[in-house]
């Protein structure tokens, strides 16, 4: 791992643990905020998947966000399976922030420029985990791996039928 890999996913994940960590504490709060969004994505989630468990207390939605935020932010910061953490904490950043900086419902300009910086500093967020999420350190993803594979399977083929050509050509030559 990079050295800059080793301070900056620690750096990223400090926000989501301190976040969690105010999520689990004042729930009662956050609850009142989410429930907007909460009644609104719980009956989707509820289609998408009808036999899930999916809770529809939003005080059960806010401790789980902020347990998977923790847990999440967790092994990002360590390392573990950064791809996937930064992922889940992609996923939960984004109903966390329409509920808890919905800019375009406050009315005071004080209060709706403060919302819209905290907005906008999540987006920014958002776009570092998502960074985080396709990075492969390096080391060539899948779909590179698919394609080279491939044009090697040509490559290969093509010097196959070149020899087969030259040998057609000279085993032609000896009967004559």
């Amino acid at each position: 791992m990079t050295i800059t890999r080793l301070l900056a996913r620690p750096m990223l994940a400090s926000i989501f643990v301190a976040g969690g960590i105010n999520a689990l504490k004042n729930t009662e709060a956050h609850a009142a905020k989410a429930k907007k969004v909460t009644d609104r994505v719980v009956p989707l989630a509820q289609q998408a998947v009808p036999g899930a468990p999916i809770p529809t207390d939003p005080q059960t939605l806010v401790r789980i966000n902020a347990g998977a935020q923790i847990l999440a932010a967790a092994a990002l910061a360590t390392g573990r399976a950064p791809r996937l953490s930064s992922a889940v904490l992609a996923a939960s950043l984004v109903p966390t922030t329409l509920a808890g900086h919905a800019f375009w419902e406050e009315s005071d300009a004080q209060a709706k420029a403060a919302q819209r910086l905290q907005f906008f500093k999540n987006t920014s967020v958002l776009g570092g985990l998502l960074l985080a999420a396709v990075d492969t350190e390096g080391k060539p993803g899948l779909a590179w791996r698919a394609r080279r594979a491939a044009a090697d399977v040509r490559r290969e083929a093509r010097q196959v039928a070149k020899d087969a050509r030259r040998e057609a050509k000279l085993a032609k030559a000896q009967l004559t």
